[in-house]
């Protein structure tokens, strides 16, 4: 019996999937939304046709209807998840690849369908959750700056399964996203051919699109200056000093009065324990550090960008300052990984003295694209007193 009752929950996942909301808004306006606007029963064209109301409207329904049917089978596959084999991640990706399929080829219309990006959302939501957040992050930058939401939704199903990716092997729901993504971009080829030649439609601009891109810009490159500035200039300087004085005065309470320095060992000894400590306390920042920093750059640049026909002098330097301090950042990653290899090649008896030059070389490289990297911000957050003004209305 437990063998039918999923392959019936994916029959009707498919069912609820199909089920064609932007259609029905357009009929209940009386409108044949096959016969306008773009033809598509998406939630875009719903916007464009019948007004932002009803876009969101659908919208939210499509999301829904690939949320709730992956939502409805996790119990029933967490029950049946206790029986030997029992393949838990397909048997979810069945329920959202049948919800998604439902949308493009719908039973009730002849399988014509809209493009998935709505229901493809509501099923990744459910079971990818992170990349999912990933994605709609991309999806409203992409959307902010360009007012395409095509060009918006193709960039965002990319980072969905690149993320998805970096996060966990390749695994069914990986499949899923990766397989789900192409079928978005396939539906989106006439809107790609619109790209390519510049006639692409775009959505409305207006003095709350501006206002939100000046909040972006500011508060990226204010989070940028201060995170990069804080960590080089107070965390790291203090962490330099505490770690080799915790040496030097052990046993004591930072070391929970336990001995950490062995009987015997020589002040070379204490010194390399004391940075072999530091390496530990600050080689997991790093990380982290600069993937706030990639965020605050690329949402610097993006928003900067928007602005480089408006009084092209100022705003070209922004764009060219936003576009160097986020290479630099770039930059900077590789170089910190280098720098980590090379801190524990230092204690390899074979490879210590040659590791130790180059360590000292990359670390001071290092250092120094850190200083270019904050200098560049820091401009960029001296150029945001001077955004484009608010439009004036009328």
């Amino acid at each position: 019996m437990d063998s039918v009752v999923v392959p019936v929950l994916w029959f009707v996942s498919y069912l609820v999937g199909a089920l064609p909301f932007g259609y029905l808004v357009g009929r209940w306006k009386g409108v044949d939304l096959f016969a306008a606007g773009s033809g598509n029963i998406g939630a875009t064209n719903v916007g464009r046709v019948l007004g932002r109301k009803y876009g969101i409207i659908v919208f939210s329904l499509d999301f829904l209807k690939g949320a709730l049917p992956v939502a409805a089978i996790v119990p029933v596959t967490t029950a049946l998840a206790e029986q030997p084999g029992f393949p838990r991640d397909w048997s979810m990706v069945g329920a959202a690849a049948g919800a998604f399929l439902g949308h493009l080829f719908p039973i009730y219309l002849r399988f014509r369908g809209g493009k998935g990006v709505a229901t493809g959302a509501g099923t990744v939501a459910v079971l990818a959750p992170i990349p999912f957040a990933a994605a709609l992050g991309v999806w409203l930058l992409a959307l902010l700056v360009s007012r395409m939401v095509s060009l918006a939704s193709i960039l965002a199903v990319m980072a969905l399964v690149a993320v998805q990716l970096s996060l966990a092997p390749i695994n069914a729901v990986a499949g899923y996203c990766f397989v789900g993504s192409l079928f978005v971009v396939v539906k989106h080829r006439s809107n790609v051919g619109r790209l390519i030649a510049g006639t692409e439609n775009q959505i409305g601009d207006g003095p709350m699109r501006q206002t939100i891109l000046r909040v972006v810009h500011v508060v990226a490159v204010g989070v940028w200056v201060g995170a990069a500035g804080f960590f080089n200039f107070v965390v790291a300087p203090s962490l330099v000093a505490t770690y080799p004085n915790v040496v030097k005065t052990a046993p004591s309470d930072r070391t929970a009065f336990v001995p950490i320095v062995p009987p015997g060992a020589t002040e070379a000894d204490r010194d390399n324990l004391g940075l072999a400590l530091f390496g530990a306390g600050v080689g997991p920042i790093f990380p982290k550090l600069f993937a706030l920093q990639l965020v605050c750059g690329v949402l610097a640049f993006a928003t900067a960008w928007t602005w480089r026909k408006e009084s092209p002098g100022r705003h070209r330097l922004r764009v060219q300052l936003a576009f160097a301090a986020l290479a630099s950042v770039g930059a900077g990653w590789w170089i910190s990984d280098v720098v980590s290899r090379l801190r524990l090649a230092r204690f390899d008896p074979d490879l210590a003295a040659i590791a130790k030059e180059q360590f000292a070389t990359w670390h001071f490289v290092s250092l120094g694209l850190s200083f270019v990297t904050i200098t560049l911000a820091l401009a960029l957050l001296v150029l945001a007193a001077r955004l484009p003004a608010e439009p004036k209305p009328g």
